[in-house]
């Protein structure tokens, strides 16, 4: 497809790859989808009126009342993000699907609001232009990520654990490059496996699985799915520990006979079917909740609060020498890393006079952190009591790199330090606050405490538990309580 290249070569494609902007691209394409639904709705019923929705009071106030439910709804069944290897008559009937609940959404708004004066056909006709629009867009999006993801981009890394059985699937894998999928490495007894693929993919034996404990922790594996005829429980069971240890998704190929097996999810790749283990909570519904509220919180965050970060930019820039945003490499989701956004707190060499100060460092484990540290600006000294240091990070939110809530992202030189059972705080994005930023004393509780608090927060997350922890970290800003 030459529209991929005509994209790389005016640079496009590299620019939303290095500021990781695709999720806010498709966010604001199914925003103007639904828009341009309400508008030939609109056209249709009221056109003698005005020419636009937007310029008429009831029907401004609907899209606003409507489109966060909407998009919630296009999450919850799973259809918002770009798949992999769908078919498009399942990616239409999951639309079709949303299409109902929109449906039922709006006439309940309807009754509840008694919006009489908005005509019924108005709704309806606006829900099969959202069905349309939307699914044209996603098949468009569709056919255009598949030759985004042959070229190398939006790739998942995998293990596989094969048999002879297997051969189909990874040849599904190897030749479908659209689909995104990257072998890392296969562990098998297979002769056949072994001859046709030990040139182009690191193979090791089934004896050796316990290698893969040490894989996982020193290379970015998304998930390691198990794919033989004969399914060795000790093998499955050693294998899901290892995974839920570090956070890594494992998928077992199933058939209908054994599927009562477990009530893990049931995921589909290309044509064969997985029991799907993720071990941190998978409330579908909630979870999308929390990744609307990630970007309209941080997107609202932003607008408003603009002013007050031009106010800290000025005085930064006037105050003391260097840029005003300090950009560190950290650690995300499973491993990879980006460029964390703060405001720059510090003197221009301070990570160089930081060999001199770590025989004061007063934090335990690989964490580096020191209560009156000399390098850090009068100015600096008020926003880390605040916490307004880490306002630019609303903009690693807005990209995808991080959560409003989630543990913090840690320097990748501490997590080579990490045990292994601290690995599986990065089974999750980090987020801007968690339970250890929001306690007053935080800096006496040992780095074992804080990992354990991070996992806890993990295994018992909800959005109630988001919204307790956003509220007091609010309190904390107001209470200076930083240092």
């Amino acid at each position: 497809m030459d529209f991929i290249n005509y994209l790389e070569r005016l640079k496009i494609i590299p620019f939303l790859k290095k500021w990781k902007l695709l999720g806010i691209v498709l966010g604001s394409i199914d925003i103007l989808a639904i828009a341009l639904a309400f508008q030939c709705a609109f056209y249709l019923n009221y056109h003698a009126e005005v020419d636009f929705f937007f310029l008429k009071s009831r029907t401004l106030k609907l899209f606003i009342l409507i489109l966060p439910f909407w998009l919630a709804i296009l999450y919850l069944i799973q259809v918002a993000e770009i798949p992999r290897t769908k078919r498009y008559s399942v990616l239409f009937y999951q639309y079709f699907q949303s299409t109902i609940l929109v449906i039922t959404l709006l006439l309940i708004f309807y009754f509840t609001f008694k919006l009489y004066l908005i005509s019924r056909l108005f709704l309806i006709e606006l829900a099969l232009f959202g069905l349309l629009f939307l699914f044209l867009v996603r098949s468009l999006e569709y056919k255009v990520f598949k030759i985004y993801r042959a070229k190398g981009y939006n790739f998942i890394n995998v293990v596989l654990i094969a048999d002879d059985s297997s051969i189909p699937f990874i040849e599904s894998l190897i030749s479908n490059k659209e689909w995104g999928y990257r072998i890392i490495a296969i562990f098998t007894g297979s002769d056949k496996i072994k001859e046709k693929y030990e040139k182009a993919i690191i193979l090791l034996p089934d004896e050796y699985l316990a290698v893969l404990n040490d894989l996982m922790e020193v290379d970015i594996i998304d998930e390691v799915i198990y794919f033989k005829t004969k399914v060795i429980p000790s093998e499955v069971r050693s294998t899901v520990r290892s995974c839920e240890e570090l956070g890594v998704v494992f998928s077992l190929n199933y058939t209908d006979q054994n599927n009562k097996l477990t009530n893990a999810i049931k995921t589909i790749i290309g044509n064969q079917k997985f029991l799907t283990f993720i071990n941190i909570p998978h409330n579908s519904f909630a979870l999308a909740i929390k990744k609307i509220m990630d970007i309209g919180v941080s997107f609202l965050m932003i607008i408003c609060l603009s002013p007050f970060l031009l106010v800290i930019s000025i005085l930064l820039k006037t105050t003391s020498k260097g840029p005003i945003i300090f950009k560190q490499s950290r650690v995300g989701l499973r491993g990879r890393q980006f460029s964390l956004y703060k405001f720059r707190t510090m003197i221009v060499n301070a990570e160089e006079l930081k060999k001199e100060l770590e025989t004061e460092n007063e934090m335990d484990g690989p964490v580096f952190k020191i209560k009156d540290d000399p390098r850090v600006t009068n100015i600096g000294k008020f926003l880390r009591r605040t916490g307004l240091d880490e306002l630019p990070q609303l903009f690693n939110i807005l990209k995808g790199e991080m959560s409003l809530i989630g543990p913090r992202p840690p320097l990748p030189s501490e997590t080579q330090q990490y045990k292994r059972w601290q690995l599986r705080r990065l089974s999750v994005k980090p987020g801007l606050s968690c339970f250890w930023q929001i306690k007053p004393d935080r800096n006496n509780i040992k780095f074992e405490k804080w990992m354990e608090l991070d996992l806890a927060y993990i295994d018992n997350w909800s959005l109630r538990l988001d919204f307790i922890i956003l509220l007091k970290t609010i309190r904390t800003v107001f209470q200076r309580t930083g240092l």
